[in-house]
């Protein structure tokens, strides 16, 4: 299963499992805005590409 990490990596910002954010195939995760101004979809940690992380749904009860 997929870990949702739940800050950027880069700017320590809060991501919420609904929200937006970009992930490598490592799982790195970071927040929009650090992908769009600074990472430009390139992973600082693998040079891997950066994709946006699927959003998890809650299941109704």
């Amino acid at each position: 299963m997929l870990a949702m990490k739940e800050t950027c990596e880069k700017c320590t910002s809060s991501l919420l499992p609904t929200g937006t954010a970009y992930i490598c195939s490592y799982e790195c995760t970071f927040c929009e805005s650090c992908n769009e101004d600074e990472l430009k979809e390139v992973c600082p940690n693998c040079n891997g590409n950066l994709v946006l992380r699927p959003k998890r749904i809650e299941k109704p009860k």
